[in-house]
């Protein structure tokens, strides 16, 4: 096969979805620039999208299936892997039943492997234990958004943020998680555009903001809900949008009238006339923009609610420039949940316990579809109900790195099968008892759906590494071995069938996402060039909905003499550190572990006027104590952090566990030198 010197693609680190070329020699992926006419990233890409190609040259790939026998792993055939994997798992249904086996897949999987591993899931094994990665994170976002808007995306395009009046940056630094978004903000922001940011961490962002609420954790939904009270009550929000397009307003009303400023500084930590100044800022722009990150783990389900409250109250929905963004951190999260990988969704987003829709996929399959919904991610890896979970099936996803709020190891070690599909040996691949190589990025033409509901092409560059399949292609051959007549010869025939499954999908051809870097959906057989904006044209049937807040806390968050401060976890930048991918990049892995130079064993992060009141140094070892228990870590002294707080990173997933009851997300805390 020949292939051009230089080929148009899409990063596959994060969600933003930045056009890049490749640059080959025929055989290998030489280097990457960025598409200067792109409308995500217009010539600009972050460290990530430098390196990406990186992956694929990693001499660490996996190129042949390998099969544990007696203890150890052997090389196979692909004809021997497959009728391994087709075996086993005839034989754990007909034992154990079809809800004893879990699929996973991580939220970097093209649309072509989400969509056949679900399809694979429902109608040859009978089972929806189906689930992407994050969802051992605890994803809120995508029922809230379906609930209240009718889509759970992102009702706007990231070029319109050019030309917002005013942009709420909430719990989410883009400078580190999302460059090139963060770049676009700051400049659009240098242009004229008012920013806010919301966080209980001062980032670089949040550095440029005009308005700094540096709230505690999780209050952010008592802010949303002052500032809405603040907005109703100088008759600054949008009657007639509500009127026209809202439903469940009167509660709502009904509810903030218990909010207030003074309420929001007492809780949050905030001054008042910031909470102000806020509120009328956003609700009197021309137009006004929310960025959270669905990636947030501790995230709380009111905070999204009432964050989606305020663009409804102000009528933000359906205009340029503004909406809701909800920005995700893999590159694929938005297209994964679109193909139906989740417990209780078919592809489109159809609940699996509603006939119409079942029956609807029923009749293109050709099969039935179970109607009760499945175990998640977290459900699987729960002790609770793992023992009923005997085989899982992982398609490029490695929980034992990286799922934080899961024991991840010690399920798979008790069960029967473990199927991994990877480019690399994981430290999951180690309890497999199948591993199957993967193609990687540039090596096959597949789709991606961004951020921005952007489906797009990622190109063939070069050919796969001898012994590699597409992971679309190796769910195939198993459906074909277990007597199934699956026969698709490309991605872009994959994409036929789901252009017939999903309705926002239907003209997405790829022909057609060939054309202006691919198409946002609904990119449908009357809407053939996809949607920028959403609800410009219509609104869901029946109408958004403002959802009501509940009871507000009475006080802040319940600290005392005996435990002080306040602890919470989240992302820093150098959780990217664990990401396999970065693992096998030498330019990246050098650059997430810098910080890690001065902290080898983790850190966590505390705000130096505590330090001083401690008699704390940097790097000092402190033992952190909760009511439940405790653990030693170096401390690191920086202002990002608020005072009276402490916060630790994700990938201290020994820490976590020590010092977190389970379902907590924030807890009281003292700190200990370790000499008293």
């Amino acid at each position: 096969m020949e292939f051009m010197g230089h080929k148009i693609t899409t990063c596959t680190f994060c969600g933003v979805g930045c056009g890049l070329y490749l640059e080959t020699d025929g055989r290998k992926i030489q280097g990457v620039y960025p598409s200067i006419t792109h409308p995500t990233n217009r010539g600009k890409i972050c460290v990530r999208g430098w390196h990406v190609h990186e992956v694929a040259s990693s001499p660490d790939r996996l190129n042949t299936p390998l099969i544990r026998k007696n203890g150890e792993f052997e090389p196979v055939s692909w004809e021997e892997a497959i009728s391994f994997i087709a075996n086993r798992l005839t034989e754990i249904r007909q034992k154990h039943g079809p809800n004893s086996i879990t699929f996973l897949c991580s939220p970097r999987c093209s649309n072509e492997e989400a969509y056949l591993l679900q399809k694979f899931a429902r109608v040859i094994i009978g089972t929806n234990n189906i689930d992407h990665g994050t969802g051992v994170y605890g994803n809120n976002s995508i029922n809230v958004l379906m609930e209240m808007l009718g889509v759970p995306a992102s009702t706007n395009s990231i070029e319109e943020l050019d030309k917002s009046e005013v942009i709420i940056v909430d719990d989410v630094d883009l400078a580190k998680q999302l460059p090139t978004i963060g770049g676009r903000v700051i400049r659009s922001h240098l242009n004229g555009t008012k920013l806010i940011v919301i966080d209980s961490r001062r980032h670089r962002v949040a550095e440029s903001a005009d308005i700094f609420l540096q709230i505690r954790p999780g209050t952010e939904y008592v802010l949303y809900a002052a500032m809405c009270k603040i907005i109703y009550d100088k008759g600054l929000y949008n009657r007639e949008f509500i009127k026209a397009k809202c439903k469940g307003a009167e509660e709502f009303i009904k509810s903030i009238q218990r909010y207030d400023s003074e309420l929001a500084s007492k809780v949050c930590g905030i001054p008042m006339e910031l909470v102000e100044e806020a509120a009328i800022a956003y609700s009197t722009a021309k137009s006004a923009a929310i960025l959270y990150s669905t990636g947030i783990e501790n995230r709380r389900v009111e905070s999204i609610q009432a964050s989606v409250n305020l663009a409804l109250l102000t009528g933000r929905i359906g205009k340029e420039s503004s909406g809701v963004f909800a920005l995700t951190e893999h590159n694929n999260l938005q297209g994964v949940c679109d193909m139906g990988m989740l417990r209780d969704k078919l592809p489109g987003y159809y609940p699996v316990s509603e006939p119409e829709g079942r029956s609807r996929i029923e009749s293109i399959w050709g099969k039935n579809i179970p109607s009760t919904a499945g175990l998640d991610a977290r459900q699987s890896f729960s002790g609770s109900v793992n023992g009923g979970i005997k085989a899982a099936w992982l398609c490029r996803y490695d929980p034992v790195s990286t799922a934080v709020f899961a024991d991840a190891a010690s399920s798979l070690k008790k069960m029967e099968l473990v199927i991994v599909q990877h480019l690399f040996k994981t430290a999951t691949a180690e309890y497999a008892d199948v591993i199957l190589p993967s193609t990687a990025f540039g090596e096959e033409e597949v789709t991606f759906t961004s951020t921005e509901r952007r489906v797009q092409i990622a190109s063939q560059a070069i050919e796969p590494l001898e012994g590699t399949k597409p992971s679309w292609q190796q769910i195939m051959m198993v459906a074909q071995a277990m007597g199934e007549k699956w026969d698709y010869k490309s991605g872009a025939e994959v994409m036929e069938e789901i252009r017939r499954v999903v309705p926002f999908y239907s003209a997405a051809s790829y022909q057609n996402l060939s054309i202006d870097y691919g198409r946002q959906w609904p990119c449908t057989v009357d809407k053939p060039l996809g949607t920028r904006t959403l609800f410009i044209e219509r609104i869901p049937k029946n109408k958004f909905k403002l959802i009501p807040m509940p009871e507000p806390p009475a006080s802040a968050f319940n600290v005392d003499q005996q435990y002080p401060l306040q602890l919470f976890f989240g992302n820093s930048l150098y959780y990217w550190h664990r990401n396999v991918l970065i693992q096998h990049s030498e330019t990246l892995k050098r650059e997430y572990r810098i910080l890690l130079l001065d902290y080898p064993e983790g850190f966590v992060e505390i705000n130096p006027e505590d330090g001083k009141k401690l008699g704390i140094r940097d790097g000092e070892k402190v033992r952190l104590v909760t009511a439940i228990g405790s653990a030693v870590v170096a401390a690191r002294l920086t202002d990002e952090i608020r005072e009276g707080t402490v916060f630790v990173p994700y990938f201290l997933r020994e820490v976590k566990e020590q010092l977190l009851a389970n379902g907590q997300d924030y807890v009281a805390l003292k700190i200990e030198k370790l000499n008293q």
